[in-house]
């Protein structure tokens, strides 16, 4: 068998950092577990019945291999049980490689198991000492830190109260703090990017995105594939314990949700011939759509309902494609229902030319209510004003189900033009205004 090597160099948090330089770096990696399939529980068990300890190997990572850079960000996605999760615990060394080799360079910081090691019946302020030291941290370092840690957990009346009395997102909002502002030169986090309410998250995101720029390497696993767009360079899909893709997040992230989407077709069907053995019934889903010339397939989805037509109209429900900075844009699609959709959620996204989000919501995020879809209709989402400098843009449009099931996904469904007279740069424009005194 190879030999297991884990790496692990520790350094003070540096202020200037060369991005190229690399932090973590994953080496053919293998790990299996053993899953016993009949297994005595108690001693009196095991020893009657010691010939039933029957188990299976299975193989959860497959010789992976990646390399993270110093102040990149990396989301890892994939489906339940593809090995996301065991490959942060890898990174983490709660877990070691069965073969392959480990090397990552610092301090390493991590959000897998939040809490892990508070003690309920000590103080929020003591659990803070405990869980700091816990990430290496000297008394010293957590006194600095401390009234720190406490202003961003937002919990200053409670912070001296037994952790026991805490609620969940009270728990969640201490043990995120501690980890978040310890220096570290790797942050690890595994799906608890919900942490709070939105404010909270907000802030969450602010702080993620500030010790980015500092220099810290951050790895996220996330089933919430907009949220590692928004934080993310990079995406990594780990599929049957093998990296399938890699690249721009955006790119990985619809390519992960188009093979999803086909998954939910194939299951649908199946299901659809079953209930054909006893009665016909009508096609569910549309067929796929043919690729491009450049071989990317633009649209896809379970086809449980169908956007059917576009308008993208002014103020006054004008037809048009060209909007001057500044104006309103209604966007209005027409769908049509072919099943019934549950929790339906309707988004839109709009990106530049060259694959940069520009801006992005869905009526889960505006937690706009929305019912069952059950019959054909359409759904208008108003900006007003919109403030996209000069340029072209596309305008992807989505309909879900549930937690981020695709229905309709349509990739550059819609392009329109921006024009204006004066020269601002960049994306948007932003309300301002100069004061000048002497």
């Amino acid at each position: 068998m190879e030999q297991t090597t884990a790496k692990r160099t520790q350094m003070q948090p540096q202020k200037s950092f060369q991005k190229e330089e690399p932090v973590i770096v994953v080496q053919d990696v293998r790990k299996h577990f053993k899953v016993y399939l009949d297994k005595g529980q108690s001693f009196k068990e095991r020893i009657l019945f010691r010939n039933r300890r029957r188990y299976e190997n299975r193989r959860v990572l497959d010789g992976i291999s990646f390399t993270v850079r110093r102040g990149e960000a990396v989301g890892l996605i994939g489906h339940n049980g593809c090995g996301k999760s065991t490959t942060l615990k890898l990174l983490t060394r709660i877990l070691y490689p069965d073969s392959g080799a480990i090397t990552i360079k610092g301090r390493v910081s991590s959000l897998i198991e939040l809490g892990a090691g508070f003690h309920p019946d000590m103080s929020g302020r003591e659990n803070i000492y405990t869980n700091a030291s816990i990430f290496g941290l000297t008394k010293k370092e957590i006194d600095q830190r401390l009234d720190t840690i406490i202003a961003f957990s937002e919990l200053e009346a409670f912070i001296d109260n037994p952790v026991r009395t805490y609620s969940s997102g009270m728990y969640m909002r201490l043990a995120f703090s501690v980890a978040i502002n310890v220096d570290a030169d790797v942050l690890l986090i595994d799906e608890i990017l919900s942490v709070g309410d939105a404010n909270f998250q907000a802030k969450c995101f602010r702080k993620l995105q500030e010790i980015k720029a500092k220099g810290t390497t951050i790895v996220i696993v996330s089933h919430a594939l907009g949220q590692i767009e928004q934080i993310c360079e990079r995406s990594i899909w780990i599929h049957e314990g093998k990296i399938r893709a890699e690249g721009p997040a955006r790119e990985v992230d619809l390519e992960y949700m188009e093979f999803m989407g086909q998954q939910m077709q194939a299951a649908a069907r199946k299901e659809q011939l079953a209930q054909s053995a006893e009665s016909t019934v009508e096609e569910t889903a549309d067929a796929p759509e043919e690729p491009t010339q450049s071989g990317e397939k633009k649209r896809w989805g379970n086809g449980r309902a169908r956007i059917r037509q576009i308008r993208l109209t002014d103020a006054d429900g004008t037809l048009q494609t060209v909007f001057r900075t500044g104006e309103t844009v209604q966007i209005t699609l027409r769908y049509q229902v072919k099943q019934p959709v549950e929790n339906p959620v309707f988004g839109v996204g709009i990106f530049r030319q060259d694959g940069v989000q520009c801006y992005g919501t869905n009526t889960r995020i505006d937690q706009v209510s929305v019912a069952p879809l059950t019959a054909d209709g359409t759904v208008t989402l108003t900006l007003s004003p919109l403030y996209l400098l000069p340029g072209t843009y596309t305008i992807d449009l989505a309909v879900e189900s549930g937690d981020g099931i695709p229905v309709d996904y349509w990739k550059e469904a819609a392009v329109i033009q921006m024009t204006a007279a004066v020269g601002d740069v960049g994306v948007m424009r932003i309300p301002h205004q100069w004061s000048l005194t002497e």
